[in-house]
């Protein structure tokens, strides 16, 4: 194992030099393909572990999303719970949920590339595995309908700076975003794995306008974390002929309440905590939760051929699919 360097998450924030080493490229197979409206090619990606490159961050993190190949899918499933968090009372655990990301690679002439995704989540009895309609909110006393999540597409660009957040989201910052080099925060787990670390904190304004939506909206502004730690193992990062590596790890969301819980701007959050795993076909995914998308989402379960969008929100949808519930006496 080759490795250079030591990046820390203050180097992330900070955007550490971009310092680059002589690295040995993976080539894979120059492979044709018809994806994103012209023949496309595997690109060359290096493999030798640098912390302090940019370019190495850029190829292992686009090998971790989906696979380098953009003749290929790759799959995300995450399975796991959805809590709610109030001050001064115990947490409750609301429902579970599965999801899974369809996700293909297309690689650009400037050395960016683009990840193509579309997206699911579909909520859950914690108890059975049953995919929910209606749930018994205990904060209200009501039964509320539930509303799945099924975004189509939600794209973004990987390249050698880092994601402050996804290119289509309306930001709260009044300045252009800063151009921070693309180093991660990895650990080593003794000699064979490494531990990515990808967090992104948003602020942005609400889609569900809360004068619009008052029982539906936590208020003007959305704060929001979206927490993952990736596993890798190393001889598939440094090995030239894999354009893809597996990855397990895991998923917390830290978000305003869901909007069909109609808990308005009550004080309080959702926490969603889940596993997840990386492969090359749905196997991974439960058969009724596959079905359930075949039949409510046609289309969910491959990945885009096409660069298309914009990309929403899942409250974006909400607000383009649902309407305001109506106003009643508590």
């Amino acid at each position: 194992m080759i490795e250079k360097g030591n990046a820390t998450r203050r180097a992330v924030l900070a955007g550490a030099a971009m310092t680059m080493a002589t690295s040995k490229l993976g080539m894979g197979q120059a492979q044709a393909g018809a994806h994103a409206g012209s023949a496309l090619a595997t690109p060359a990606f290096e493999t030798e572990i640098d912390f302090t490159s940019p370019t190495w961050n850029r190829d292992s993190w686009a090998r971790i999303q989906a696979d380098l190949n953009p003749n290929k899918e790759a799959f995300t499933y995450c399975t796991g719970q959805v809590f709610g968090v109030r001050p001064n009372e115990k947490v409750v655990e609301i429902c579970s949920f599965e999801t899974f990301l369809a996700t293909r690679l297309v690689p650009q002439e400037d050395g960016t590339i683009r990840r193509l995704n579309k997206e699911v989540i579909f909520y859950t009895d914690s108890r059975t595995g049953e995919i929910i309609q209606t749930y018994d909110n205990p904060w209200t006393g009501e039964t509320v309908n539930v509303v799945h999540v099924a975004n189509d597409p939600f794209n973004y660009t990987i390249s050698e700076w880092l994601i402050l957040a996804p290119e289509d989201f309306e930001s709260a910052e009044a300045a252009p975003p800063k151009k921070i080099p693309l180093i991660f925060p990895w650990k080593k787990f003794g000699k064979k794995k490494l531990l990515l670390t990808t967090d992104m904190h948003l602020y942005y304004p609400n889609p569900l306008d809360p004068a619009k939506w008052p029982r539906e909206s936590a208020g003007e502004m959305i704060q929001v974390s979206e927490l993952f730690r990736h596993i890798v193992p190393v001889d598939e990062l440094t090995n030239p002929e894999l354009t893809s590596v597996s990855v397990e790890g895991s998923w917390q969301r830290i978000t305003p309440w869901l909007p069909w819980m109609l808990m308005g701007q009550t004080t309080g959050h959702c926490l969603y905590a889940g596993t997840m795993i990386k492969s090359d076909t749905l196997d991974i995914v439960p058969e009724n939760v596959i079905k359930y998308a075949e039949d409510n989402y046609p289309g969910m379960t491959s990945a885009p051929t096409e660069d298309y969008g914009p990309s929403h929100s899942s409250l974006e949808y909400y607000a383009r699919e649902q309407t305001p519930a109506p106003v009643i006496d508590m």
